[in-house]
């Protein structure tokens, strides 16, 4: 299995971090590269699309209100991976002045190497919490 890992310091409170990025719906909020969202299922199915037209489906697998934690699973995605699950979570820095949100997965690449499918999903979280970061900077 091949995994990725990035996080970034916020200085925003925990708890408002999570009430932007917490909910299942809310990638488009703050996540340039996905514009569009629908939830189905409950609300435990969501399926995104991203600005060149790619459709990926995403099933919760966990959410953690107390721990600001979800876990989900990539049901359909134009990515060369499978069995892919990441969690976004987001931590108190510990002062109360601020925020580590972290993003984390582990998958197998599909004629792909590790390093290459490690390096795509690296980019896409990193980029991610930057803009996240951006997002409360403006």
């Amino acid at each position: 299995m091949a995994k990725a890992f990035a996080f970034i310091e916020i200085p925003v409170d925990a708890d408002k971090v999570w009430q932007l990025i917490g909910g299942f719906n809310s990638l488009p909020d703050w996540l340039p590269y996905i514009p569009h969202s629908e939830l189905q299922e409950g609300g435990r199915v969501r399926h995104l699309s991203n600005p060149e037209g790619g459709v990926i489906i995403e099933r919760l697998m966990a959410f953690d209100e107390k721990e600001r934690s979800y876990t989900y699973h990539i049901l359909k995605a134009p990515f060369p991976v499978k069995d892919y699950f990441s969690t976004l979570r987001v931590k108190s820095n510990g002062d109360g002045n601020g925020a580590r949100v972290e993003w984390f997965g582990e998958f197998t690449p599909v004629n792909a190497s590790d390093k290459e499918v490690s390096s795509l999903f690296q980019g896409i979280y990193e980029d991610g919490l930057n803009a996240l970061k951006e997002s409360y900077m403006d």
